[in-house]
């Protein structure tokens, strides 16, 4: 084997999206020697090339902040983090300006004012993007500033020596060479979690981040909430249907609306935001789905789930943050975007345009801050035990003679993950069966992947990684003894205020994966002396049924709020 390249910076920002770029543009401003690198190119990869939408707030424009919030925690059932929902409002329109001086376009009324759609169920507004995609601004930007960008290579390894970051190894596309990024601070923001589904941009976000933070024992934010994006079933990978950009007409800007009806004809509810009104439609017999968009331009097409199969809804996934400035449990390691496990929007997707508008809030906050920890941190020797066991996991999948395709195992880990009545409509026994198959891929098969070249080395790694991430999904699911938003178990059909008000959390113990509980403090709490059905939509099938028992455990939570 070659000998390793060796790169030394002062910030190392793994992730080229909408966070990743921020992250290292604010960096560099700072006065650090920054490092971009990303496993695809920096602007094309991720979701952040189909972003369309931004979530804007300023006073200015007459926006309640106390509404705003009030309607977010609502929409996502109290389990958002509304530290966090508040700091991406009152930052997002110092991104917003800094994103217009820079280039972005926006899409504006015919008075010349900006176009701001109102959310159908709470009162935020979002602002459209024009046809220039805002990754490519933001690459520009940050070779402008003197960022160095590294693409095509996959960071596998973060470096943690006793309580702190000190590197990272990874490998390119091309060559035998390993590179290792000695450094003094990480910013992850390698995005949100996912298994390759067809259809939603996440086919090369497979939990790199979380899974390398989650093996040198960082806390990782729970994965119980299941994205549900739909797809078309005919084309699946056909993104364009639920995105317009620039140069459209105003009323084509964002995902089509419409109704949706089911096998009988009869409709099928939908909420306004992102929900599973379909999967319970579907669990109940009555598929196929028909979708009729309300414009003459498109067709009626029959709708399937799992378009984001493997990712949770926005923000409520990643690594967790101990503190505002984007720092996690290990010292000079922060993180980004849908790589911080932020919880700003909650247990569902709260707000449209929330998730870019965050992603450049924390990638500037995570950037400014790993700066000045590693300009006021003296720099770690790299321990060569330490560097030699990251070459040899690294080039296990290569040096094996024998073994299992990564692409078997990962079509295999979808097939064990991507059922509806294991991604949606969960069960506990389901769930335990499910874990049990990935604890055998992930003891058995995955130690035992082979690799002819380097891409199938980074398949290798990936599938490695969602191995480990989907074992995340399912504990944390199995451990939410509850029905919350996307999260909806069979066995706990409704919602548990006095049990789960709380956010869930692993972390690595030993050889194991140990589960537990974040109280949510008691001010963010609902208003328990509302009537349950004012305090949450009906959502859950039956749910009505209970209400007798919900407004009891009220009662006595209410006189916990006294």
């Amino acid at each position: 084997m070659a000998s390793d390249r060796i790169i030394e910076c002062d910030v190392l920002v793994v992730g080229g999206g909408i966070a990743g770029c921020m992250a290292a543009i604010k960096a560099k401003q700072a006065g650090a020697k920054v490092v971009l690198v990303d496993k695809g190119f920096v602007s094309r990869t991720g979701q952040s090339p189909y972003v369309d939408s931004h979530l804007v707030f300023n006073k200015e424009w007459g926006d309640d902040l106390s509404a705003w919030l009030a309607s977010m925690s609502f929409i996502g059932e109290y389990v958002n983090n509304p530290v966090w929902t508040e700091i991406g409002l009152l930052d997002s329109y110092e991104r917003f300006k800094e994103f217009t001086e820079w280039g972005v376009e926006w899409a504006c009324n015919p008075d010349g004012s900006y176009y701001r759609r109102p959310s159908p169920l709470g009162v935020t507004k979002t602002i459209f993007m024009g046809p220039i995609q805002i990754p490519t601004l933001l690459r520009e930007k940050a070779k402008a500033v003197g960022v160095r960008i590294i693409d095509r290579t996959m960071i596998a390894e973060l470096l943690r020596h006793e309580e702190r970051i000190v590197g990272a190894v990874g490998f390119s596309w091309k060559g035998d060479k390993l590179t290792v990024f000695k450094t003094g601070a990480i910013v992850m923001a390698t995005g949100a979690s996912g298994l390759k589904p067809p259809s939603w941009p996440i086919h090369n976000l497979t939990g790199d981040g979380d899974a390398m933070a989650y093996r040198i024992g960082a806390t990782i934010l729970g994965k119980e909430y299941t994205d549900p994006h739909p797809t078309s079933a005919m084309e699946p990978a056909n993104f364009d249907f639920n995105f317009k950009f620039g140069g459209k007409s105003l009323d084509k800007l964002g995902p089509p609306k419409g109704a949706m009806f089911n096998a009988k004809g009869e409709p099928v509810k939908r909420r306004g935001t992102l929900y599973m009104d379909m999967e319970f439609e579907v669990h109940a017999g009555n598929a196929p789905i028909t979708f009729h968009p309300d414009r003459e331009d498109l067709e009626p097409r029959i709708q399937v789930g799992g378009g984001a199969a493997g990712m949770a809804v926005h923000k409520t996934e990643g690594i967790w943050p101990e503190s505002t400035d984007c720092a996690t449990s290990i010292p000079g390691l922060y993180a980004a975007g849908d790589s911080l496990g932020s919880m700003a929007s909650g247990a569902t997707y709260s707000a449209m345009g929330l998730s870019s508008a965050h992603c450049s809030v924390t990638g500037a906050r995570a950037g400014t801050a790993a700066a000045t920890f590693a300009l006021g941190n003296a720099s770690v020797t790299i321990d060569d035990a330490l560097l030699e066991q990251a070459r040899t996991q690294i080039r296990m999948p290569a040096e094996r003679v024998g073994g299992f395709s990564p692409k078997w195992l990962i079509q295999t880990l979808q097939n064990t993950m991507m059922p509806y009545y294991v991604m949606f409509i969960k069960h506990g026994d389901r769930l335990a069966a499910t874990l049990t198959m990935v604890e055998f891929m992930r003891d058995h098969l995955v130690p035992k992947l082979t690799a002819k070249d380097n891409h199938d080395l980074r398949l290798a790694h990936e599938a490695r990684n969602m191995v480990l991430i989907s074992e995340m999904r399912l504990r944390s699911a199995l451990f939410r003894k509850e029905s919350r938003g996307c999260h909806f178990r069979e066995d706990y059909p409704y919602r548990d205020d006095k049990n789960w008000l709380a956010w869930t959390l692993l972390k690595k113990d030993g050889a194991q994966m140990q589960l537990f509980k974040e109280p949510i403090p008691q001010q963010h709490w609902p208003d328990f002396s509302v009537p349950y059905e004012q305090r949450y939509e009906w959502r859950f099938p039956g749910e009505e049924e209970h209400i007798t028992r919900l407004n009891a455990e009220a009662a006595d939570l209410h006189q916990q709020q006294a």
